[in-house]
């Protein structure tokens, strides 16, 4: 989850809000993909979970990686994160670690950042007897005996969340995913790609479900991750309904933020609990923890990065329905979005997969990938097929966009995802075969199978 966001000065007027929402319209030509991705960290010897503090610790991978020209991100003595060059990593509540890269022209060059901050993690964490590994849900560890990160917003959210959903916490701490940052060119052509990213949302969830075991055993779900976002906070998740009104925009997106309950403020290096409170009121100067005091477009900023629908818009479009996984599936989802969205003729086609499906309908395909990936069905179709359509589109969509390096195009980076629609199995299908034959049901295979390096 996001460092303390930067987004400017007071608030003079609601316009202001529906301002920055605007101030990511580009032309296409300037148009760039942003890849994040979150991995589970744990101490090599014994495959157990990686504290803050210590010789093996969250705090010495980060302070280990300045030597690569990182500067570290503090929160009083505390180092919590990093930046470079337009790129940050960041710590999940659990510890996982975050990588938001840098906004990039093509996915040579996104991918590339994923290989060079593995490769840089790689070299601090055997230094320390530490791995990392690519999943949507920790495999193995109770949540009592997960790790908790010194960042302020945590404990707000913690608190917060129990009162919520029975899941809040599990997502906090035992969930990782991949994202992808992507631009749009005016309001019509954020609607359309917000609905059509919502929309079809479940699909990639399928295709990257990676999620199939907690507390060392088999869950019930390909994707736990998608499940447990099912109960949440159902205040500030989900597919939106909305978005699909007749008339949405921004000043619809605006709305609902606004409504969407608070956190916190974050005041000279400290977070303030406002859980629960209104951002409306804050407007007025009227909230209660900071009476008189209005706010400005970091606490707009900051407050937009606690809204967790399965896609999401700041002044750019969040694609977040996958689960983490291993390399190539990091270099897999921004190219399967990018090939989509990116180009009219794709995006054209993917919604019309999609627009007549009801609310009823794509709730209902949300809950039933996270159980039957592939194999979930609407209308008589399953995903499989959807899929398969829709790595067509996005490879057709990369095509047109004919951005080659020394050897290639971009659609290489499909290749993974081709072979999975033609399997039919998901990533954690896969270690479920394996899990109940080869591993003879133990679950410490998998700290191999999925480790990075």
């Amino acid at each position: 989850m996001s460092i303390p966001q930067k987004g400017g000065g007071p608030i003079e007027s609601y316009d202001d809000l529906v301002g920055f929402l605007r101030q990511g319209e580009k032309p296409m030509s300037a148009w760039k993909i942003g890849t994040e991705h979150e991995k589970f960290g744990f101490i090599v010897e014994g495959n157990k979970p990686l504290p803050y503090d210590g010789p093996a610790s969250v705090r010495a991978m980060l302070e280990g990686l300045k030597r690569f020209g990182w500067e570290g991100v503090y929160e009083g003595e505390n180092i919590i994160g990093l930046s470079l060059e337009g790129a940050s990593i960041s710590l999940e509540p659990g510890g996982q670690f975050e990588l938001s890269g840098a906004p990039l022209d093509d996915l040579h060059q996104t991918c590339d950042e994923v290989h060079t901050h593995l490769a840089q993690v790689r070299e601090v964490a055997e230094e320390l007897g530490v791995g990392f590994m690519g999943l949507g849900a920790s495999p193995k560890w109770p949540r009592d005996e997960t790790p908790v990160m010194p960042k302020g917003r945590y404990g707000i959210m913690m608190d917060y969340m129990k009162k919520k959903g029975r899941l809040g916490l599990d997502m906090m701490f035992r969930t990782a995913t991949i994202q992808v940052n992507l631009d749009f060119e005016n309001e019509a052509d954020m609607v359309r790609k917000l609905r059509t990213g919502l929309a079809l949302q479940p699909i990639a969830t399928a295709l990257f479900a990676n999620s199939p075991f907690l507390d060392g055993k088999p869950n019930g779900y390909l994707s736990y991750r998608a499940h447990i976002w099912t109960d949440t906070d159902p205040d500030r998740t989900g597919l939106l309904p909305f978005v699909f009104e007749d008339g949405f925009g921004y000043e619809a997106w605006v709305d609902y933020a606004l409504d969407v309950p608070m956190y916190f403020v974050y005041r000279d290096g400290e977070y303030i609990d406002a859980s629960g409170l209104s951002f409306r009121d804050f407007l007025d100067g009227r909230l209660a923890v900071l009476p008189g005091e209005k706010p400005t477009l970091d606490d707009w900023a900051d407050h937009l990065t606690t809204i967790f629908p399965e896609a999401r818009v700041k002044n750019f479009i969040e694609m977040r329905g996958a689960d983490g996984g291993p390399w190539d599936n990091i270099c897999g989802l921004p190219a399967l979005w990018v090939g989509l969205i990116y180009h009219r003729p794709a995006l054209d086609a993917a919604w019309d997969i999609a627009k007549d499906w009801t609310e009823e309908e794509r709730e209902t395909l949300r809950r039933g990938v996270a159980k039957e990936g592939l194999k979930a069905k609407i209308r008589g179709r399953s995903v499989q097929d959807i899929a398969r359509e829709l790595v067509d589109l996005s490879w057709d969509g990369l095509v047109a966009r004919g951005r080659a390096d020394v050897s290639a195009d971009e659609t290489g980076f499909l290749l993974p995802l081709r072979t999975i629609v033609e399997s039919g199995l998901t990533p954690a299908e896969v270690l479920l075969g394996k899990f109940h034959n080869e591993w003879g049901g133990s679950i410490e295979p998998i700290f191999e199978e999925r480790a990075f390096f």
